[in-house]
């Protein structure tokens, strides 16, 4: 896996992963996700994410989807591959991105993350619709709540459940 191989390179403290249509248009978020980082001896950190382009119903999906991550804060850590900056050292400890899964390896890995050691810092990062014009806003809802569900279950990530399907 890319991710995997990437960071295996990494000589800093913490490698940061991104999606490729995300958005930094905050120019200070990185350098505060770095020091919220560093003065919590965090392990996981993201943040917000919305929608460049799109609907209401893009919008609202991903609102949504932002306060089940904060809310995951206290029950277990949930950071989508968006924006995800990790402690390199615990990364590797926890073995990287699972590379057996067909799907939300980022959810597998960063609910892994101690709590306390998990932050989603105020800001936000932007992406494009394309997740819900390749899959709709249903089915994205659907798996989105199938993954919450099967959350103990390892073996259902590594089953085909759709996602890369073409539509």
């Amino acid at each position: 896996m890319g991710r995997n191989a990437g960071a295996r390179r990494a000589t800093t403290p913490y490698v940061l992963f991104l999606d490729a249509d995300v958005v930094l248009a905050d120019s200070t978020l990185l350098r505060r996700a770095v020091t919220t980082m560093q003065k919590r001896h965090l392990h996981c950190l993201t943040t917000n994410v919305a929608c460049i382009e799109g609907n209401a119903a893009d919008r609202f999906l991903y609102q949504a989807s932002n306060i089940v991550q904060q809310a995951s804060r206290w029950v277990a850590p949930f950071a989508t591959g968006m924006f995800m900056l990790f402690d390199r050292q615990e990364f590797e400890r926890l073995g990287g991105f699972n590379e057996q899964a067909l799907y939300a390896e980022d959810y597998l890995l960063s609910k892994q993350v101690a709590r306390r050691r998990f932050a989603v810092i105020p800001g936000t990062v932007l992406t494009s619709n394309r997740r819900f014009q390749k899959m709709g806003h249903m089915q994205i809802a659907a798996m989105f709540l199938k993954t919450a569900l099967h959350s103990g279950d390892e073996s259902y990530f590594r089953r085909d459940q759709g996602y890369w399907e073409e539509s």
